[in-house]
């Protein structure tokens, strides 16, 4: 073993099944089914033109700007996983472009998340394979390691694990813990039906707006006389 040049096998991940019952769940309120305290933070933003993300994790620890155990990843990939890198948010130099992008899509990558930067973004933008990046810059990558595949990473103090399920939409990305995917799939569809319901409520002009006053009330808040 060699500690931070190694690459590891991943030792399960999500069943279709669970991915297929994620697919189309809002990012929010999965988040808040988790108690909102969890995110790979603001500052990855979606670089592709629109849609969702959602696969099981390959994990990459990167050192910043190199992306070797990137490229060692993409060809360790199976249709449907989501590469998930740490490369510590550093942005002077891409982990990866068109050229890169494009053997993904033909090895069947469901998505990218980069804790780092992108070239070629017109690429990404036209081809859509959804990809979620801190920056962009034109200076391309080195390829020297060392670095670190299916390990566990942490992206702005969320922890991804290889196999956890990762999801991703214009609001972010999020990774559901595989050990407790189907209590978080059950509590984020129980919130689901109240928020149909709620909205139903809302177009009908019937919603109860009682709680804000009893909450300001509570609060002390002075109302005007």
């Amino acid at each position: 073993m060699s500690i931070g040049f190694q690459i590891l096998k991943r030792e399960r991940k999500a069943s279709e099944e669970m991915i297929k019952a994620f697919t189309g769940l809002p990012v929010a309120n999965v988040s808040d089914s988790m108690n909102r305290v969890f995110a790979a933070g603001p500052t990855l933003r979606p670089m592709h033109a629109s849609g969702a993300m959602i696969g099981s994790a390959i994990t990459v620890k990167s050192r910043p700007g190199d992306n070797l155990m990137l490229h060692k990843a993409i060809d360790m990939a199976e249709p449907g996983d989501v590469i998930v890198v740490d490369a510590g948010g550093d942005l002077s130099n891409a982990l990866m472009g068109e050229l890169m992008l494009a053997h993904a899509i033909n090895r069947g990558v469901a998505g990218f998340v980069l804790n780092g930067a992108i070239r070629d973004l017109d690429a990404f933008v036209e081809t859509n394979l959804p990809t979620f990046a801190a920056g962009v810059t034109h200076r391309g990558p080195y390829k020297d390691g060392p670095g670190e595949i299916n390990v566990p990473i942490s992206i702005d103090g969320m922890v991804i694990n290889p196999g956890d399920i990762v999801i991703g939409d214009c609001d972010g990305v999020l990774a559901v813990p595989l050990d407790h995917a189907e209590a978080i799939l059950a509590s984020t569809m129980e919130k689901q039906d109240k928020e149909v319901k709620q909205m139903a409520a809302i177009n009908a002009r019937t919603n109860d707006r009682s709680w804000v006053d009893v909450a300001l009330k509570e609060k002390g808040c002075k109302f005007p006389e």
